[in-house]
Order: C-alpha cells, then sequence, then structure tokens
C-alpha cells in the first residue's frame, strides 16, 4: 500500500474530506468528514464564512488523527472566481463576497469602457460571467475603493486556506484561469490588461502549477489535529479536479455534474474565434496544461433551491423519481438565464417564467422537477451542437460525473436529447482527481 492522501473538496453547498491510497492497483477512498456549506447574508451581501469552512476543514483533520490516519499530503479544491483580499500581514480586509451576490450589476458595462467584449475574449479566452472574478475586482473598485487601494494579496479560494494552514501564499494556475485576468492558454497574468483597469498589479502573486508544494502544516495546527501532511496545491479549480478523474477518450465530451454544470472537452490549445465567444465557451486551465474547453451551464443549484423550498423533506432519488411521474409536464425554462441566478425563491421563479411565457405553471414538487430535468436535458443537447461545430468534430459518448451523475432520470434525458451514448459515474471525481493530483506529486503516479 502506498501513501495515504487527503482530499478537501468544497463545493457551494457542502465540503467534504476524502481520503484515499493506492491498494492492490486500484484507488480505495474513504470518506472522513462532510459538512454542509453555503453563502450567508452580512448586511445585505452575500458571504463566504471562511472560518466556519476552515474549522470544519480541522474538524476532519482532527477524525483522520482519531482514525489513526496519517496523510502524507493534503489538497484543497474549491469553486472558481471568488476570492479573499489581505493587508501585508494576511489580514481579511472587507467583506468575503460570494459569486451570487448582487455588487457585479452593470459591471460589464463599466469594463466595456475600457474594452470592447470581443477583446477581452480574444486576450483571455474565459467566457462571460457576471461572476468572474474580472468584474468583482471592477466593483470593488467602484463600491470600495479604499479596500482595494490597501489590499496587498488576492488569494483566490483554495489559496487562501492552504494559506490558513500554512501561513505560505501562492496562486495555483487552474484557479487563477477562473479570473478572467491571465493570458489566454498560459500560465501568466496579463499585467497589460490588469493595469488598463486600474487594478493593482501587486496583489496578484506568481502562479504555480497544480501539484505545487506549498508548506508544511502551522505548529499550532498540528498540535491540535495531531496531523501533519504537507501541504500540495492540487489542481484548485473543482472543474479541473473532477475533469482529472475522468477516464479521456478521443472522442468523449466530459460532464461534470454539480451545483453547476460544465460540460466540453479537453484541448491541447485554446479556441478564442468570434464563434466560440458568442457561444459563451471558455477555456480554463487544466491538470498537465491542458484547456478544459466548456461551457458553464445552470446544474443542480436549482433543483436543491427548490428542495429546500419544500422543505427538504424528498432526498434528491425521491425527486427525480416524481419527476419521472410528471415526465409528460410540457413546460420548459431557459435554466442559464440571470434570474435563475439567484432569486428569492427558485420556485416562484420558475413558476412566474411559465406563466409569462404562456405554458402550464408547475404546481406540485415533481412537476417542478420535471421542467428543470428537461430543461437542463434540452440546454446540454444544444450544447453538443455548439461544441462539435467549435472544435469540428463529432463526438460518440459523454462522460457524466460529480454529485448530479446520480440523477438517472436526467441522465436518460440527456441521452434521448443530445443521441450520444451517456457514461455516468464517479459521485467523487472531484476528490478523486485531488488525490490522484497529490500522487502525481509524490511520484506515485507517473501521470493520470
Amino acid at each position: 500500500m502506498g501513501n495515504y492522501y487527503l482530499a478537501v473538496d468544497l463545493g457551494a453547498s457542502g465540503g467534504r474530506l476524502i481520503g484515499g491510497c493506492m491498494k492492490d492497483g486500484h484507488l480505495a477512498l474513504d470518506e472522513i468528514h462532510r459538512f454542509e456549506n453555503g453563502m450567508i447574508r452580512v448586511d445585505g451581501s452575500l458571504c463566504w464564512d471562511y472560518q466556519h469552512i476552515f474549522s470544519e476543514i480541522l474538524t476532519g483533520l482532527k477524525k483522520c488523527s482519531e482514525m489513526g490516519l496519517k496523510p502524507f499530503s493534503i489538497g484543497i479544491d474549491t469553486w472558481g472566481v471568488d476570492y479573499v483580499l489581505t493587508d501585508g500581514d494576511g489580514k481579511v480586509l472587507g467583506k468575503t463576497y460570494g459569486y451570487r451576490d448582487s455588487r457585479t450589476e452593470g459591471m460589464d458595462r463599466k469594463l466595456e469602457e475600457f474594452l470592447s467584449p470581443e477583446e477581452l475574449y480574444e486576450r483571455t479566452g474565459i467566457m462571460k460571467a457576471p461572476f468572474n472574478t474580472i468584474y468583482q475586482l471592477m466593483a470593488d473598485k467602484t463600491f470600495q475603493p479604499d479596500i482595494l487601494s490597501r489590499a496587498q494579496n488576492m488569494l483566490m479560494v483554495p489559496d487562501y486556506l492552504n494559506y490558513l494552514l500554512t501561513g505560505v501564499m501562492k496562486c495555483e494556475y487552474s484557479e487563477a484561469s477562473t479570473t478572467q485576468l491571465l493570458m489566454k492558454g498560459k500560465k501568466e497574468w496579463d499585467t497589460e490588461l490588469i493595469r488598463l483597469l486600474g487594478f493593482p498589479e501587486r496583489i496578484f502573486l506568481p502562479i504555480v502549477s497544480p501539484g505545487t508544494y506549498v508548506g508544511e502544516l502551522k505548529d499550532e495546527i498540528v498540535r491540535e489535529t495531531g496531523c501533519s501532511p504537507k501541504v500540495i496545491a492540487a489542481a484548485s479549480h473543482d472543474t479541473a479536479s473532477a475533469i482529472a478523474a475522468i477516464p479521456q477518450q478521443e472522442n468523449s465530451i466530459y460532464l461534470s455534474s454539480g451545483t453547476w454544470s460544465l460540460m466540453g472537452t479537453l484541448l491541447d490549445e485554446p479556441i478564442c474565434t468570434e464563434e466560440s465567444r458568442l457561444a459563451n465557451f471558455t477555456n480554463e486551465a487544466g491538470y498537465m496544461d491542458k484547456i478544459c474547453f466548456h461551457k458553464n451551464l445552470a446544474g443542480m443549484y436549482m433543483i436543491q433551491c427548490i428542495r429546500k423550498e419544500d422543505g427538504n423533506k424528498p432526498n434528491y432519488g425521491k425527486i427525480c423519481r416524481l419527476a419521472e411521474e410528471c415526465g409528460d409536464f410540457p413546460s420548459r425554462v431557459d435554466v442559464n438565464h440571470p434570474r435563475f441566478l439567484a432569486p428569492e425563491n427558485m420556485t416562484e421563479e420558475i413558476r412566474s417564467c411559465c406563466r409569462e411565457s404562456g405554458q402550464q405553471v408547475p404546481e406540485s414538487l415533481g412537476e417542478l422537477a420535471s421542467v428543470v430535468y428537461h430543461s437542463l436535458a434540452g440546454s446540454y443537447a444544444q450544447t453538443v451542437q455548439e461544441l462539435e461545430k467549435l472544435t469540428g468534430k463529432n463526438y460518440d459518448r459523454i462522460m457524466i460525473v460529480g454529485g448530479g451523475s446520480s440523477a438517472e432520470y436526467l441522465n436518460r434525458l440527456t441521452q434521448e436529447t443530445t443521441n450520444k451514448k451517456v457514461v455516468s459515474g464517479l459521485k467523487e471525481a472531484t476528490a478523486i482527481g485531488n488525490l490522484m493530483v497529490q500522487m502525481a506529486a509524490a511520484g506515485e503516479k507517473a501521470d493520470l
């Protein structure tokens, strides 16, 4: 048996610490700790509680010690685009905003005063999304210039958590690529763009590759938890980790299905044509310098919301079955419309959308879920068509991983609407990819 490794996999709705090691040629996994996560309201703003998240990571480390496990290394992956601004002593400045906060409304128009959407995409290769880091920083510049002027460092979420563990600041490539501030396909900040937009250059740290050693745990954390793993910069963007875990086949499309759906394929070079910009495809950094060419689509967030609004009574398997029973319900919505990003009430937003478009209004939980699942499948089918046109390739299968891969009814709808073979599994793909990068860093596995 090889070394034991620990993956901290943080999503927008929950976090988990998954341990793993190689046994008889297979990757054996242990779920060490699982906890809930989510944005909280602070003075009217949607923010993250990083002290809560960090305390849960420490709880997971303590559980490792109690179980007699001694991880060789630990790696953290999270969602993209969000960050923490700190002063020279590493103290957090201002609020720790979440990507669903409304402060970025109108920031795209402010940014267009400096350069056009076409120029921005040509420079960075990153799709336009209202919550991208570039727009969040523009909001900082607009609404809290004093904080931005005092900031000495910008740490993306996994980089900040690594800093809390080690006291060392490093910026990992895959996560940095979600900022829309890197030169396309390169491990370099676009300093010309940063200067043009008036962001302070000093806050952007040097970029390191996935698998880079960050540092050792602080002494006080070792004493508190009884664990002393090395900290490794994993493929810190959870999408990059999930994709790293997928068995890559020449004619396959990946679909990382969770709170969001990321659908695309791996490339050696970015595609930054006007056609790909209009289709809103992105060129994010993956492991081994691959380009993750995909579209960021609505995912299971809508289902998570309507379940919560129904009192969290049925589990997701039951919701799937209820949706299937209402499979002939005719209404559809554009799941990628901004109105579904952070509505006050998702259930009522779906009903209002159907009402406004003259469609039958869903009443029951099953009817609501049927609308969402059918609409998601339709979104996937459109994305497959766009992907084949942009890459000039025909794909014969879709590999679905992540928590949403267990939604069997949605998987069947996806197969029907895309006319592709659908292979689903690897519910913990993100944690698996995280672990594999750590193994490679330790020299235990030559490549993925």
